[in-house]
């Protein structure tokens, strides 16, 4: 069983990881009041930008770079739209999404293929030596340490930091914050940014570390769980933490029971960890967990009004 758990527990951190990343970065946007459906194409394009950046210079750390200044132009690109021309957030993140995936298609043409460069993991020392859980815990890539750090760092600026308190409050009613003083516009741009970084850097991890190539639309739906999983936290971030290991340790037992050879289908065993999503989306929705749903998200919002 320990053995078990020393190979299953570190595939489970890393199949969650660019799920985690991309959620919390959509937590921060909707707090906001922001509703961006545009995550796939924002993780899609970080996937590809990442991708190429790693291969053209060698360094997966210039390839994150890269990774999180795709997604976080795209979200820039859906900001103008919704923030400043008042365009539809729906529809334009729809946009996004299908944009996305076209732009990473035409960028990836010349990139099937090649290899990016290794992502080495970091021994923590004393830590990654302890017997069972060193292996387990201790001994990951530095973007699996990264995604804890920012949840971290996304619960303390939420709870406990005067801008997070401000961002909340441009998310529960832009009107009042605005006769308040605050900058509506410009505080959701920022979040819109950071959103897009975010969810970049979860697209890079995979064409990065998880794979590691490009494939086109190899996202393969990983922008829309987390997009669930931020209604399934209720718009928090410990609970997106537990979803975001929850499917990825589906995934992780999805995959070994095909190399098992379960006697199972192969596309049932390949749906169940979105229809587990499913399944936990409608429980949630059932107990009324959308009641923590920011009361200004989705509108739109003008300074004359």
């Amino acid at each position: 069983m320990d053995i078990s758990l020393i190979n299953l527990i570190p595939l489970l951190m890393a199949a969650s990881t660019p799920i985690l990343l991309a959620g919390l970065g959509e937590l921060v946007v909707e707090k906001s009041g922001v509703l961006n459906l545009g995550v796939e194409g924002m993780m899609i394009t970080g996937a590809i930008t990442g991708f190429m950046a790693a291969v053209s210079t060698g360094s997966p750390a210039l390839g994150f770079l890269g990774g999180a200044a795709g997604g976080a132009v795209l979200a820039l690109v859906f900001g103008v739209l919704t923030q400043g021309l008042m365009s539809n957030q729906v529809a334009t993140g729809l946009a996004l999404t299908l944009f996305g995936l076209g732009l990473s298609a035409l960028l990836g043409q010349s990139f099937t293929g090649l290899k990016p460069p290794h992502t080495p993991d970091l021994h923590l020392p004393v830590l990654s030596d302890l017997p069972v859980i060193g292996p387990m815990l201790f001994r990951h890539d530095a973007m699996v340490y990264l995604s804890l750090v920012a949840l971290v760092a996304v619960w303390a600026f939420l709870r406990h930091s005067r801008p997070g308190l401000i961002l909340r409050a441009v998310g529960e009613n832009h009107a009042a914050a605005h006769a308040l003083g605050y900058r509506v516009t410009r505080i959701r741009l920022l979040a819109i940014v950071f959103g897009g970084a975010m969810a970049g850097l979860g697209g890079a991890y995979l064409s990065l570390v998880r794979v590691p190539q490009w494939t086109e639309g190899m996202t393969a739906g990983a922008g829309w769980i987390a997009l669930a999983l931020v209604v399934f936290a209720a718009w928090r971030p410990v609970p997106l933490l537990i979803g975001a290991y929850l499917f990825g340790g589906i995934t992780v037992l999805q995959l070994n029971m095909q190399a098992a050879g379960v006697n199972v289908p192969v596309e049932l065993l390949s749906m169940s960890p979105y229809l587990v999503t499913i399944l936990v989306l409608v429980v949630m929705s059932a107990l009324g967990a959308a009641a923590g749903a920011p009361g200004s998200l989705g509108r739109a919002f003008h300074a004359s009004r």
